[in-house]
């Protein structure tokens, strides 16, 4: 545990990373989770973590953040808690800000799902597994999920499609059936990248959201009746540029400051296009640079844009261009400048 290895007290350790001591203790309860990932990061370098361990505590603290801004269910359709398993495979993504999470060095490959966050090797392995386990009950806690009572109707075995079922009404957040099993290999056909293991947990919440959008229909995140037409109708395409190829295209705009610039993007979405991450205030982040709703405006854009990953660069140094720093990702800048230089 980060606080058994400082060695100190919440009060001290509190006052240290400028958050009361009943507050750091509420949150190394499992009792709540910090709105701002500033408050984590403080806590984190009063306890001496490294920079790997900063970036697998970023990781789970935008997890955590994400499923609390889940859209919720209605009270016809509020599933059961049950143990969440369709976390995103990936080394990060968001804060209060547009951008949270910083992934490893080098970004996935093409088509390629993104890889889970790794043990540190060695000594430090044993000691981040101690860290992990208290970290999940830390910034986790709270957002698990029990099965669902949509079961799927019994014609799915005769072969009939599950979603023209009336247990199939709406599919959202937190369940667990066949119901969601088959929104998600419709996404699948659609080329959308997510596993197909019926639970509808963040991931599969981005990528109905992200298919929502590019669809034209309502992007609330839960799977109604426009949504399954137009999943059903097959019309819509989520193929998008691969991570080298945004890799690449940010370093030929950000001339100025290349390499920052992807590490910025990594940290923000992975280097995937069509990310989406919801805010504490209930606004979104959209893209490549997780541009926000309120920058949106401001650039004269929309989620759609925002998923042209051309577009979205182009915005970003147009953010950039104000002050020429990364002042509009704060997060990932500050983890950044966290991270020793090799």
């Amino acid at each position: 545990m980060l606080k058994d290895r400082s060695g100190r007290g919440y009060d001290r350790l509190g006052k240290e990373a400028g958050v009361s001591g009943s507050s750091l203790h509420r949150y190394c309860s499992g009792l709540g989770v910090p709105g701002d990932y500033r408050v984590v990061h403080a806590f984190a370098r009063v306890c001496g973590a490294s920079a790997d361990e900063l970036r697998e505590l970023n990781l789970l603290w935008a997890l955590a953040d994400g499923e609390r801004n889940a859209p919720a269910a209605s009270a016809e359709e509020t599933p059961q808690p049950r143990p969440e398993r369709d976390v995103p495979a990936a080394p990060a993504p968001p804060s209060p800000g547009p951008n949270d999470v910083i992934p490893p060095d080098s970004p996935p490959g093409q088509g390629e799902a993104p890889r889970r966050s790794r043990l540190l090797p060695g000594k430090v392995s044993s000691r981040w597994a101690t860290l992990a386990a208290v970290v999940a009950v830390m910034l986790v806690a709270g957002f698990v999920w029990l099965p669902s009572d949509h079961p799927a109707d019994a014609s799915a075995a005769a072969g009939d499609k599950v979603l023209s079922s009336p247990a199939c009404a709406t599919v959202s957040m937190g369940q667990h059936d066949e119901c969601v099993r088959e929104v998600q290999s419709l996404l699948v056909r659609a080329k959308g990248k997510l596993a197909v293991d019926g639970d509808f947990g963040p991931e599969t919440l981005r990528r109905v959201t992200a298919f929502q959008v590019l669809a034209g229909v309502t992007a609330r995140g839960v799977v109604d009746e426009a949504t399954k037409k137009a999943l059903s109708a097959q019309k819509v395409s989520m193929v998008t540029w691969s991570p080298a190829k945004v890799a690449q295209r940010i370093r030929e705009v950000f001339v100025e400051d290349p390499g920052t610039a992807v590490a910025i993007a990594r940290c923000a979405s992975f280097l995937d296009p069509l990310w989406v991450l919801p805010n504490t205030n209930g606004s979104r982040n959209w893209g490549v640079f997780q541009i926000s709703d309120a920058r949106l405006r401001d650039l004269d854009g929309t989620p759609l844009r925002a998923f042209d990953p051309e577009w979205n660069i182009q915005a970003a140094h147009r953010l950039w261009s104000v002050r020429h720093d990364f002042h509009d990702w704060p997060s990932c800048e500050a983890a950044l400048k966290s991270t020793p230089k090799s």
